[in-house]
């Protein structure tokens, strides 16, 4: 099934990333609800690995 991850989750992760100059991008060009299977080359464009999100956030957002 589809994993969708909160767009300010990666927002907080660019910034404790460092990449100040990739969070406004990212919150323009994200959806809402980021899928890391469907969104990966969105993710890849912010330097974000779509498996490193997964078990990042994999049973750690609640009600998922």
């Amino acid at each position: 099934f589809p994993m969708e991850i909160p767009k300010d989750k990666i927002l907080e992760l660019l910034q404790q990333q460092g990449k100040h100059d990739q969070v406004e991008p990212a919150r323009e060009e994200l959806p809402d609800q980021v899928d890391p299977d469907r969104d990966s080359g969105l993710l890849a464009k912010f330097g974000i690995d779509p498996q490193d999100l997964l078990s990042k956030f994999a049973g750690g957002i609640p009600g998922l």
